[in-house]
């Protein structure tokens, strides 16, 4: 048992430490971490996003429930 729960751990082992050798290697080089301006306008966007959405889909609600409703 011990040898398959090795074996399994080595196989995960191999796939992770090629992650930065492969076809995304390029794109690990470039990325980097955003500084607190650009994680704030991000999150801004985002949230004014779900919002607009939530607000699109209470008044689909609410026409639907109020001005049609099903008898």
């Amino acid at each position: 048992m011990d040898d398959r729960v090795e074996e399994i751990q080595e196989r995960i082992e191999r796939r992770i430490g090629g992650i930065g050798k492969g076809k995304y290697s390029r794109i690990l080089r470039m990325a980097k971490k955003p500084d607190r301006d650009e994680y704030i306008k991000v999150v801004l966007i985002t949230g004014a996003g779900i919002i607009l959405l939530g607000l699109l889909g209470f008044f689909i609600y609410l026409l639907m429930t109020v001005y049609f409703p099903i008898p």
